[in-house]
């Protein structure tokens, strides 16, 4: 006779700062302040391989807006009365690796390099824009309104610095870039 394993129900909690979610949360965003805090690192490289100055204007902007997001992300963590500790993201890790790459394997002076950049760039953006949505959403189940607001701000910026970079791709870059020769 064949038995059948039962899965045990998770404990509940009805304190929040004990919860699994609220666990996850903190994870997520010890893991995004470590990101803000090596792109800040990463974003003047970036600006100085650009050839256009709108690129590089963009990208020095936002670092910038970047050095205040990690501020920001601070506020959130003081918000919950946590210490800001930022662990290993892997997932910026290796965006930012691509972003070297893709610089040093183009051509110092192009518009291919400049679209090489605004891919990589955007790539990052993307990544902030899913974190940032999803802590906004988990602050808010957890009833963390200061933090929902102060990543919803950030998310903002991240979103209005994607739309920058599409602008500046289609504006030139690509059109030009795509007659450069290797």
């Amino acid at each position: 006779m064949a038995t059948t394993k039962t899965k045990k129900a998770p404990e509940t909690t009805d304190n929040v700062e004990e919860s699994a979610l609220n666990e996850l949360f903190l994870d997520e965003l010890k893991d995004i302040y470590w990101a803000e805090k090596h792109l800040a690192k990463a974003l003047p490289k970036m600006a100085k391989a650009a050839t256009s100055d709108e690129l590089r204007t963009a990208i020095e902007n936002h670092l910038a807006e970047t050095e205040n997001q990690i501020t920001r992300l601070e506020s959130a963590f003081a918000s919950i009365d946590e210490k800001a500790v930022a662990v290993k993201c892997e997932a910026m890790a290796g965006l930012l690796k691509e972003g070297e790459e893709i610089i040093s394997e183009t051509e110092k002076g192009t518009l291919t390099r400049d679209a090489g950049i605004i891919s990589a760039a955007q790539k990052i953006e993307h990544y902030e824009i899913a974190s940032y949505g999803t802590l906004k959403t988990l602050a808010r189940t957890l009833g963390y309104a200061e933090a929902a607001e102060l990543l919803d701000a950030t998310l903002q910026e991240e979103k209005n610095c994607d739309g920058l970079l599409t602008q500046i791709a289609e504006g030139g870059i690509n059109e030009t870039a795509k007659s450069e020769k290797e």
